[in-house]
C-alpha cells in the first residue's frame, strides 16, 4: 500500500493505524518525488490478517 501525506510524521502515524489492524510488513523511510508536495510510504499489508483477531487467540490460548 502506498500512502501519501504532508509530511514524514503523518505517513509514519497512518502506517501504524494500519498495523494496529493488520499483518503489516512496515517502511523505515519515506521518499520524495521531485517537484511533487508531500512524501510517499510504501508498506505491505496482509488483509488475511486481523491483528485483533490473533490477539484474542493468543490470550484464549494463555488462559488454558
Amino acid at each position: 500500500m502506498e500512502v501519501a501525506a504532508a509530511d514524514e510524521e503523518t505517513d509514519f502515524a497512518v502506517q501504524e493505524l494500519l498495523a494496529a489492524r493488520w499483518g503489516i510488513a512496515p517502511a523505515d523511510r519515506t521518499t520524495r518525488e521531485p517537484g511533487e508536495p508531500g512524501v510517499r510510504l510504501r508498506c505491505f499489508l496482509d488483509l488475511c490478517q486481523d491483528s485483533t483477531r490473533r490477539a484474542r487467540r493468543k490470550r484464549r490460548s494463555l488462559s488454558r
